[in-house]
């Protein structure tokens, strides 16, 4: 089977380092095994997400040079490849879920959820305890006469687990570990987790590479392609980019901008730089993308958090 991966950003700015350092890896990982790759715009929050960002995006790859083969302008009949034109697609995996009782509204506020009293994880996200999973029809009309709800998956008391190609073995035990999960937001918007597995398997996506930061996500998105029947692709997660500080990488950072990058470095600068980091550069020297495919292995790219040297992108 021919590799197909993929680079799925969420718009809410320009790319900044840590979506360019993702960018490049998965560009990479799918070329060496002489696959293709799609572009998709994660742009389900329309309101952080406009057009304008997701155009831009396509433009600053082009110039960069990490094209790609399926995508905006490349189609193949998998797309639209903006997740706000699929809506239609993760309404009809919404209802199938549904119709096996599976799914359930929630009409837990914000902070009743991060309340103190909530069990949390060592990274701080909160395990929903299950509020309201046994509301009674009664109880659920009367809520709704005052909130509309969200939508929550209802999870088992079993471990969900797969080996990643770069990490090793990952696994939780989604009831323990994360609690039943959102589907749908209560202002109507779908969740990350479907919305990335209906997208991931229809466009017939065989490889994702993306931050360790998403790898616990992979549990819940395997027990989505389960109920929903459909192939999982393979997952390779990255350590994160830091800070010459330890600090994780923000948009609101705008050294590490594409805008801010574009004014001081040219795209083999910025590339040689990234593979540097990722191990596959022996030194800091100006690279096009296909000329770090040479020296591409996932055992080079390191395993723990990488900082980035104060000035090296200077």
């Amino acid at each position: 089977m021919e590799t197909l991966g993929r680079f799925a950003p969420s718009p809410s700015g320009r790319l900044h380092l840590g979506n360019l350092f993702c960018a490049l890896l998965a560009w990479l990982s799918a070329r060496q095994k002489g696959g293709k790759i799609l572009l998709r715009v994660e742009d389900l929050d329309t309101a952080r997400c406009p057009l304008k960002y997701g155009a831009q995006t396509e433009r600053d790859l082009q110039w960069l040079g990490l094209d790609w083969d399926i995508g905006p302008g490349k189609e193949n009949g998998t797309g639209p490849y903006y997740q706000s034109r699929r809506t239609a697609l993760y309404q009809a995996a919404l209802e199938k879920l549904e119709d096996r009782g599976l799914v359930y509204p929630c009409f837990c506020t914000r902070a009743e959820l991060h309340a103190a009293s909530a069990p949390h994880r060592e990274d701080g996200q909160t395990v929903y305890v299950g509020t309201c999973r046994y509301l009674s029809a009664a109880e659920i009309a009367e809520k709704r006469r005052t909130r509309a709800p969200a939508l929550r998956l209802r999870v088992s008391e079993e471990v969900w687990g797969f080996t990643d190609g770069h990490m090793g073995r990952y696994e939780e035990n989604l009831a323990r570990d994360c609690g039943d999960f959102l589907l749908r937001r209560s202002d109507g918007m779908f969740a990350y987790q479907l919305a990335v597995v209906v997208d991931d398997a229809a466009m017939g996506i065989t490889e994702v590479v993306r931050g360790s930061d998403l790898q616990d996500s992979t549990p819940r998105q395997l027990y989505l392609y389960h109920l929903l029947g459909l192939t999982p692709p393979q997952f390779y997660h990255f350590p994160l980019l830091l800070t010459a500080e330890g600090k994780r990488l923000s948009k609101r950072d705008s050294a590490v901008g594409l805008d801010s990058l574009q004014e001081r470095l040219s795209p083999e600068e910025i590339l040689g730089r990234l593979g540097y980091l990722a191990g596959i550069n022996p030194s800091a020297a100006p690279k096009t993308a296909e000329a770090l495919l040479t020296d591409f292995d996932w055992e080079r790219v390191p395993r723990a958090d990488i900082r980035i040297p104060e000035g090296l992108f200077e």
